[in-house]
């Protein structure tokens, strides 16, 4: 979420490429990146969300413009699948997805859009998201899940699959394994729904959504990320202690999508949101103090580098 210019253009940065530019070598450099798109891309599509104060009203409409940011990036493929996509309705999202298709940025994770399909480096890549939002992919229903992710199984050499799903806060950093409520809203068990996905095809999985970081798990060889925090939110988003630091992780997979290293690059955010590489390397520790606590019989090690490797067994 790379500001806002609602309700004001006081919450936009004077220049989104400076506001990326001490992480832009690391996040660009892979084969395919990916990240969640918190928010429409639109100059000035009406406000479609309900908020009884709309100059207190976190709804995320970043301009046209920022769209070449997200390229700038290397970002090839994002989610639109979480609860800030329609906070301008169904203009906001279409002019998104005209922006995004300008940019050759792939998308999914709304009803109309709820994979995509494509090609780089002669591999073929499948992408699906989820999230518990109206206009979105449920992250509830597993049975069109499944039905989503064995379509893409079929027809693709890697899955990716992403969920905007779980607790939010520094009070809500564990995996439960249990359906999870907040503000009175069904959240989704997001443990059963990784484990679902992966036994249909799924190779990666990507969680967010609580706005913290949480544990990282290795499920039949596939690898699993269950929150990967607040990468680059500006202004509009509570930075404080563990709010503020994000791993950028990097997996590698073989052909078959099995899990063969990975890596946490170390980030946070400071000032009013803008993310910078972290030397004390706070997020590691906190994604292995995590993993440890969450999974007591963890397949994974993770090294004081930030380096993921498969326990031997």
């Amino acid at each position: 979420m790379l500001g806002t210019n609602f309700p004001s253009e006081k919450y936009l940065p004077k220049d989104c490429r400076s506001l990326l530019s001490n992480v832009t070598n690391i996040i660009s450099n892979s084969d395919i990146t990916f990240g969640n798109l918190e928010g429409c891309i639109s100059d000035n599509a009406k406000l479609k969300k309900r908020c009884k104060d709309s100059t207190k009203c976190y709804a995320f409409r970043m301009p046209d413009k920022f769209g070449a940011c997200l390229k700038s990036i290397g970002l090839d493929v994002v989610s639109i699948a979480n609860n800030h996509i329609m906070d301008f309705g169904t203009e906001g999202l279409s002019n998104t997805k005209k922006v995004l298709n300008s940019l050759d940025i792939e998308y999914a994770g709304t009803i109309e859009d709820p994979y995509t399909i494509f090609v780089k480096d002669s591999v073929t890549y499948g992408f699906c998201a989820f999230s518990p939002n109206k206009g979105t992919q449920s992250i509830n229903n597993y049975q069109e899940a499944v039905k989503i992710v064995n379509l893409l199984n079929e027809k693709c050499d890697i899955v990716i699959a992403s969920f905007h799903g779980g607790a939010e806060g520094k009070e809500h950093q564990h995996v439960t394994k249990e359906i999870e409520f907040y503000y009175g809203e069904n959240r989704g068990n997001v443990y059963r729904f990784a484990h679902e996905l992966i036994d249909a095809g799924a190779d990666i999985i990507f969680g967010h959504g609580p706005h913290v970081t949480r544990a990282i798990e290795l499920y039949k060889n596939r690898f699993i990320a269950y929150s990967l925090g607040n990468f680059c939110t500006f202004k509009r988003f509570n930075l404080e202690g563990v709010n503020g630091i994000s791993p950028a992780i990097k997996i590698d997979v073989n052909t078959f999508g099995e899990f063969q290293k990975g890596e946490i690059i170390a980030i946070k955010q400071i000032k009013e949101g803008i993310p910078v590489i972290d030397p004390s390397k706070e997020v590691i520790k906190k994604i292995r103090e995590l993993t440890n606590d969450d999974f007591k019989f963890s397949k994974l090690v993770i090294n004081d580098k930030g380096e993921i490797f498969k326990k031997e067994e």
